[in-house]
């Protein structure tokens, strides 16, 4: 050490002005606090969780309006296929899937590319907790007045077992994937419970997605809106 001067003390002791010697740690500086910082991760995903279920943030966008719909394939709820959600856009794309997420088609797979090439879509994404399947049943209730129009949901993570209770309880009967890895509520840039996003036939996303639980008489107008336009399209 050194005095105020700059230059060493001549009139002092050895070891004079000295902070005491700091005794060593038992361990690594960071495992004394690991503890803490655990319980702040886990205090702050759960606020999210909380504050994602009950309000709608501005900063939620979903996919833009004329767009390309974002390709993924999950595993049907109520089937018997494991996996997480592939969201790949060519092969061998590492954790995304290791084949483009439009060819993988089958028994027990919901698949976004097949919906929209069999009509216009209308894919109700949300967290089976809370309130936030509300929106599916918004769907399910105009189910039957827009046939031609593909109804879908995916659970967002969650148990396996409580989205299958849940499409038993509120009676859904279009398909409903499970998106165990949340792989597809980060392509759809969800920042809220439940999203309601939009496309024509072909997958061309239509207009801004639907964020949280919107009205009936909202819905049913977008619903409105798509049919007439594949319609138009159709009879053209």
């Amino acid at each position: 050490m050194t005095a105020s001067g700059g230059e060493p003390s001549a009139a002092a002791p050895p070891g004079a002005g000295q902070p005491p010697p700091i005794p060593p740690s038992a361990g690594p500086r960071g495992s004394r606090y690991g503890w803490f910082f655990g319980l702040l991760v886990v205090l702050i995903i759960g606020y999210i969780t909380l504050n994602t279920a009950t309000t709608k943030p501005h900063g939620s966008r979903g996919p833009g309006p004329g767009s390309p719909l974002p390709a993924f394939a999950v595993p049907l709820a109520t089937g018997s296929l494991n996996g997480d959600a592939d969201v790949a856009t060519r092969a061998d794309q590492g954790q995304a899937g290791r084949v483009p997420a439009c060819q993988e088609r089958g028994p027990g797979i919901l698949n976004s590319c097949q919906l929209a090439d069999r009509g216009p879509v209308a894919l109700g994404l949300f967290i089976p907790a809370g309130g936030c399947p509300r929106v599916i049943d918004e769907l399910a209730a105009l189910q039957h007045s827009f046939p031609g129009v593909r109804l879908a949901g995916v659970a967002i993570r969650g148990s396996r077992s409580s989205v299958r209770a849940l499409i038993r309880k509120h009676g859904w009967t279009f398909p409903v994937g499970w998106d165990r890895d949340g792989a597809v509520f980060n392509l759809y840039q969800m920042a809220v419970c439940s999203q309601i996003t939009l496309a024509d036939r072909g997958g061309r996303v239509d207009g801004s997605s639907l964020l949280g639980t919107p009205t009936l008489s909202t819905l049913r107008a977008r619903l409105q809106a798509l049919a007439a336009a594949d319609a138009a399209r159709a009879g053209a």
